[in-house]
């Protein structure tokens, strides 16, 4: 994979080509249904490592409450906290990790609605004077995100920061950016490791890119 860093983000390129399915343990119902490997399970596993070392080097001296966006988030948010927890268990500084969980609604197939909806979550009041990490799959246009922020603002934590696995590269200027990134990558519509088509595709370890018969097919 031809990949670019800038600013400690690793970027990949446009005309990135993937590689070819066969060459990976693909589901065979899937087969059909996606274009390419995008981003190899083992490359996510080694770049969510780094973010775990930098996120505790930056949040590490205070209570940490690790807030899971669901559903797509949910693969990132475990192993990220697991490469956490095992940072944390060897470090003479070691702070308490909590977390919590909370779902936002703003897909309808792979179209944005603009109307986002915030669903779960325990007492935020809780989060009074915490450093909260949000832990995010993908960022697209940013507003989703943006929509969390304000909400959390109302319960005063100390320090908010925002982990994304992905944030997709637009022509025009992003409407918010993380603070730790996985990958940014180009606007295509990928699935796996957790982020679905319609519920689908969250059984595959790798990110791939679907195909236009599997938007079809997985069409509401």
């Amino acid at each position: 994979m031809e990949a670019v860093h800038e600013d400690c983000i690793v970027q990949i390129r446009d005309d990135e080509p993937g590689y070819n399915l066969n060459k990976f343990c693909i589901p065979n119902h899937y087969m059909e249904d996606l274009e390419y490997v995008f981003i190899p399970h083992g490359l996510i596993m080694d770049r969510t490592e780094r973010l775990a070392r930098e996120i505790l080097r930056d949040m590490g001296g205070h209570h940490i409450v690790a807030l899971c966006v669901l559903k797509g988030g949910y693969k990132f948010f475990a192993d990220l906290l697991d490469f956490i927890k095992a940072l944390n268990r060897n470090c003479d500084r070691s702070i308490p990790l909590t977390v919590d969980f909370i779902r936002l609604k703003s897909y309808c197939n792979d179209q944005a609605t603009g109307d986002i909806r915030v669903i779960g979550g325990d007492d935020l009041a809780s989060l009074a004077g915490k450093n909260v990490l949000i832990v995010e799959d993908i960022i697209d246009t940013g507003r989703t995100m943006q929509t969390l922020l304000n909400l959390l603002k109302q319960y005063k934590p100390n320090m908010v920061k925002v982990t994304s696995l992905l944030v997709k590269r637009r022509s025009q200027t992003p409407a918010y950016r993380p603070d730790y990134v996985g990958f940014e990558i180009p606007d295509k519509f990928v699935v796996g490791y957790a982020l679905d088509y319609n519920e689908y595709f969250r059984d595959l370890n790798h990110i791939c890119v679907i195909s236009e018969n599997g938007k079809e097919k997985y069409k509401k």
